[in-house]
């Protein structure tokens, strides 16, 4: 199986009182903003990184949010790039670039395989919709979101995978020239990653076009609900979904003893205030988060106990430290406590993919290497036995599969574009 890291990267001072605030969705002002504070946070996350690769760890993954302290890293693709020179054998997985908001696509097409191509073939490339914060900041209509997103990734992955020149007119996108000199090492192209929080849509989607599905919210029973719908689809697309076509998103810290877990274990929900991490979501704007058409209407818009996901977004429902452990939202203590909870997690939903969630919230430097240590020196091997007991695929280990790829068929329906050499 494939173990991965993350976090959100989220702004830590102790000067102006943003490590408390609940308002998260663009309602604070970069006035308070300290470019030495953002220089040593960017390198510091940067470093943990490496020693994430030096720990044994398969894959580490990045995101991007935009105009909000809970998570600095705004343009992603450079943190990316960075990594693609400086560490030598951790996928990079991108989870992911905004997709609707590129109004040239080709431009990201170009970066993408430049970082692939910098790192020998290293990259994962996952795309997401944004949510409502993204829009607003970045003046997007989020009306037109889902069908700007089907758009762009249709001719992005034409674009890696058919010779140019080429000639795109879609909806949204019109280019009389498409050529661009770089192109992936990857063949036919870097494996594609959807995540997503329990949204029939892109469960559904992902699922149509076999990229795997990375559950980065909600609990294990709402995980279980969506990986099973992820397989539903795949069977009507007439083919049978394995682990290697999910992933997991949990929160883990490790410590010496479980006394000390614990202790740091609960500035997961200090710090700035994160809606994606349930205690400390903040005073989130719905009417921001959910614009007029940036979701599906209806009952079916998300899982069928998706309230328990709903009860992380604008204070309501919030869970204590201590429901979020019984819950296994969050696994903390010491690396045989870590290792007990971890198994539960694989027994339960059965991923072929985990991503170990930690160093957010309010945690420093020291919490999260040390938790990295103990993860590299037991954790990470032990985790790596359960899968095989399990039989837990990654993503990676599957003979004569590049899982992750898509080569669209020219339909009525697709953009008509035509060569032009």
């Amino acid at each position: 199986m494939l173990i991965g890291h993350f976090t959100e990267r989220p702004w830590q001072d102790n000067k102006t009182g943003l490590m408390g605030t609940q308002t998260t969705d663009l309602g604070v002002s970069n006035s308070y903003y300290d470019p030495q504070i953002g220089a040593q946070l960017f390198n510091r996350y940067l470093d943990e990184k490496v020693y994430c690769e030096e720990m044994g760890f398969d894959a580490l993954m990045l995101n991007e949010h935009h105009s909000t302290p809970f998570c600095i890293g705004g343009v992603v693709n450079n943190e990316a790039m960075i990594l693609a020179r400086i560490t030598h054998k951790a996928k990079i997985t991108i989870l992911g670039n905004l997709l609707p908001l590129w109004d040239d696509p080709l431009w990201l097409a170009e970066q993408l395989a430049m970082m692939d191509m910098i790192s020998h073939g290293r990259i994962v490339s996952g795309w997401v919709r944004g949510g409502g914060r993204e829009s607003v900041a970045h003046n997007s209509n989020p009306t037109i979101n889902w069908e700007r997103y089907q758009e762009a990734h249709d001719f992005v992955v034409k674009t890696w995978t058919t010779p140019g020149p080429f000639r795109w007119e879609g909806k949204y996108l019109q280019y009389r020239y498409v050529n661009p000199w770089a192109m992936p090492f990857q063949k036919p192209h870097p494996p594609i990653w959807i995540p997503g929080a329990a949204s029939r849509a892109t469960v559904k989607w992902a699922s149509e076009h076999r990229y795997p599905y990375i559950m980065i919210g909600g609990d294990l029973a709402l995980t279980k609900i969506s990986f099973e719908y992820y397989q539903e689809v795949a069977h009507e697309n007439g083919y049978q979904s394995g682990t290697q076509h999910v992933g997991k998103l949990v929160k883990v810290h490790v410590e010496d003893t479980d006394e000390q877990g614990d202790q740091v274990g609960r500035k997961f929900l200090s710090g700035v205030s994160n809606p994606f991490l349930d205690g400390n979501e903040g005073l989130v704007n719905l009417s921001i988060q959910n614009l007029p058409g940036l979701s599906p209407r209806g009952s079916n818009a998300r899982m069928p106990v998706a309230a328990s996901l709903a009860a992380g977004r604008g204070g309501v429902g919030r869970q204590s430290y201590e429901a979020q452990v019984e819950h296994y939202s969050i696994i903390s203590g010491s690396p045989k406590t870590v290792i007990k909870g971890v198994r539960h997690v694989l027994e339960y939903i059965r991923p072929g993919s985990i991503f170990f969630w930690d160093g957010d919230g309010s945690m420093s430097h020291d919490d999260q290497m040390r938790s990295l240590r103990l993860m590299g020196s037991e954790v990470i091997p032990a985790v790596k036995e359960i899968g095989k007991e399990l039989g837990l695929t990654g993503p990676f280990e599957v003979p004569g599969e590049v899982t992750g790829t898509y080569l669209p068929k020219q339909t009525a329906s697709t953009p008509a574009y035509r060569s032009i050499a």
